[in-house]
């Protein structure tokens, strides 16, 4: 069975499962059509599997959707944002970028 992202708003995190099993989440914060990323953590018996790249690229996909702005106060969503910015980087607002050490022109 594929692993499956879940956004759990009351928890205010997306959340990976394996089987219906948590196996890692993605906490947040919403406020004025923004999503701030502030933390990805995977269950040790989960590493190694793509668990985080997944929920990672689901949430950015969602925050896409939903038409919220990003910013990546998470190590790892940043590292994700940094290494695909074709992808991902125009869902940090531009005035944003500078304070992620993003590049702040959209790359095409």
């Amino acid at each position: 069975m594929s692993p499956t992202v879940r956004d759990n708003p009351e928890k205010n995190r997306y959340e990976i499962y394996v089987d219906d099993e948590l196996a890692g989440f993605g906490d947040y914060k919403l406020s004025q059509g923004r999503i701030a990323f502030t933390h990805t953590e995977v269950g040790k018996e989960f590493s190694g599997r793509g668990l985080a790249r997944k929920l990672v690229a689901d949430e950015l996909a969602d925050a896409r959707e939903r038409g919220l702005g990003v910013l990546p106060f998470c190590p790892y969503v940043l590292q994700v944002i940094a290494k695909n910015p074709d992808k991902y980087l125009d869902l940090v607002p531009a005035e944003q970028r500078a304070r992620f050490k993003l590049p702040e022109v959209d790359v095409q």
